[in-house]
C-alpha cells in the first residue's frame, strides 16, 4: 500500500495532500536555487562582473534584442530553472532587464533550463549513449536561440 496518497477519496483532501507537498517542494527546492542566483547576480553586479559581461555580450545578445548581461540569465538556467528565474528577476529589478525582454528570455530558460542536472539525473539513469548527449544539449540550445528569436519579433 502507497503511503503517501491519503486512503480516502475525498477531494478536498487530496487536494490539500498535494498542496502540501507543492509547498514543501517549492520551499525546500525552488526557492534555495532562486535566492542563490538572486544573490550571485547582485554579488556580480557590485563586483562590476555584470557590467563586463554585458559589454563583452552585447553584439550576440543584441541579435536578440536583449542586452549583454542577459547571458547570465541563459547560463544559470543551463544549470538550473530556477536559479536563472532568479537571475532575471535580479536583472529586472535592478532596471538592466525589463518586461518585454523578460518576455523574450522566459521561453529560452525553460527550453534550455537545467540541461546540467538532467545530463546525469535523466540520460544517464536512462542508458543513453554519451555520444548522444551533445546533440540532445544542441537541440535545446537551437530551440532556445530559436524562441527568442520568435519572441523578438512578436514583442
Amino acid at each position: 500500500m502507497n503511503n503517501s496518497l491519503p486512503t480516502h477519496s475525498n477531494p478536498f483532501d487530496i487536494f490539500v495532500t498535494g498542496a502540501r507537498k507543492g509547498f514543501h517542494i517549492a520551499i525546500n527546492n525552488l526557492m534555495p536555487n532562486v535566492i542563490m542566483a538572486y544573490v550571485i547576480a547582485e554579488i556580480l553586479n557590485l563586483l562590476g562582473v555584470m557590467q563586463f559581461i554585458g559589454h563583452l555580450c552585447a553584439p550576440l545578445m543584441g541579435l536578440f534584442g536583449l542586452p549583454g548581461e542577459a547571458i547570465t540569465v541563459l547560463l544559470t538556467s543551463w544549470l538550473s530553472s530556477s536559479a536563472g528565474t532568479g537571475v532575471a528577476a535580479s536583472l529586472l529589478a535592478t532596471g538592466k532587464l525589463d518586461a518585454t525582454q523578460i518576455t523574450i528570455l522566459i521561453p529560452a530558460i525553460f527550453l534550455m533550463g537545467s540541461q546540467l542536472q538532467y545530463m546525469g539525473r535523466l540520460l544517464g539513469v536512462a542508458d543513453v549513449p554519451k555520444k548522444y548527449w551533445p546533440l540532445l544539449m544542441l537541440v535545446s540550445l537551437g530551440n532556445a536561440i530559436i524562441s527568442m528569436l520568435v519572441m523578438r519579433l512578436c514583442a
